[in-house]
């Protein structure tokens, strides 16, 4: 995130039993599944053996107002979010030390994961998981709530296979559609050039942070990725890509149109479907758990590495 936070963790463990004062419901701490600025993820399992994805924030994290100002809205915006592509939050609570998420479970992780294991996916897997990713923005957006922080590793993987957007602790709520905000924030490999250049921002930075997703998908890496923060910052403000030649036209044509350098030339969220890299090109209905570690099979085509619609007849 920009800025990052530095400072030791000096909070207190999370007990291997949490208990729910609102609810009176007892968890006991199960594995643990990563971290990510303040807060630490373990799984929490109830009584009845559910297994839940249990966010811990440490309350000494929260000293600072703006701080707790985060975590509030946080709260606030992702529990009144039902979507079958957004994590669900069951429900929150606190004990002295914590304030802790109940978050719906996703088993096989997140995209992020995938990606490192897989480098890139083909183009059918690719508008896969477009298409989920993108029908939680057109949800988000028409709730008037901006992500602001949507990546690979904000996306989780179910154990159906099925996209899950998570993590809002950057998300912000409009009042109205032409309201701008004017915060820093996000992943530099994913951050939008009007954010950079110090503008006012709106829907339009997630709509780039999709278009980034799709050509690290296809390409393996983030279309500004350098080995130097400055430089990658210096592409995302001149907008500075390149294509390699793995990527077919249609997926070239749309990506294209959700980096464009001046916001509001940007698709809205409604529309992005509608290019024919997603309404020309095989589509499938779901796809295997091999597709975690390695390329595919779908509906009896054995696809290959960078596979482009080209290959496939309709």
């Amino acid at each position: 995130m920009v800025p990052s936070n530095k400072k030791k963790d000096m909070s207190k463990p999370i007990p291997e039993v949490v208990y729910n004062p609102k609810s009176q419901i007892t968890y006991r701490r199960g594995s643990y599944l990563g971290k990510g600025g303040f807060a630490r993820c373990y799984e929490l399992i109830d009584r009845n053996k559910t297994v839940f994805a249990g966010k811990a924030v440490a309350k000494s994290a929260l000293l600072k107002p703006s701080n707790k100002e985060k975590m509030a809205q946080e709260i606030s915006i992702h529990k009144a979010l039902s979507h079958k592509h957004i994590v669900q939050l069951y429900t929150y609570f606190e004990d002295p030390d914590y304030i802790y998420l109940i978050l719906e479970l996703c088993e096989n992780r997140s995209l992020m994961e995938l990606q490192k294991r897989r480098y890139f996916v083909t183009e059918p897997e690719a508008r896969y998981f477009m298409y989920q990713i993108v029908y939680a923005v057109q949800y988000l957006h028409k709730r008037l709530i901006i992500h602001r922080d949507l990546k690979l590793g904000n996306i989780f993987i179910n154990s159906n296979m099925q996209l899950k957007v998570g993590d809002f602790g950057l998300a912000t709520q409009l009042t109205d559609r032409d309201e701008r905000r004017d915060t820093l924030c996000g992943t530099p490999n994913y951050i939008a050039p009007e954010m950079l250049h110090r503008k006012k921002h709106s829907f339009e930075v997630d709509i780039w942070a999709c278009g980034c997703i799709l050509y690290t998908f296809i390409c393996g890496r983030p279309p500004f990725e350098t080995s130097s923060l400055q430089e990658t910052y210096t592409r995302i403000k001149h907008c500075t890509f390149e294509f390699p030649s793995v990527v077919g036209c249609r997926a070239a044509e749309v990506i294209t149109q959700l980096l464009h350098p001046e916001p509001a030339k940007r698709p809205h969220a409604i529309d992005i479907l509608k290019f024919k890299f997603f309404t020309m090109g095989f589509n499938p209905k779901d796809i295997p758990k091999s597709c975690l570690t390695t390329v595919p099979k779908l509906d009896g085509r054995q696809l290959c590495g960078g596979q482009m619609d080209s290959d496939f007849v309709y």
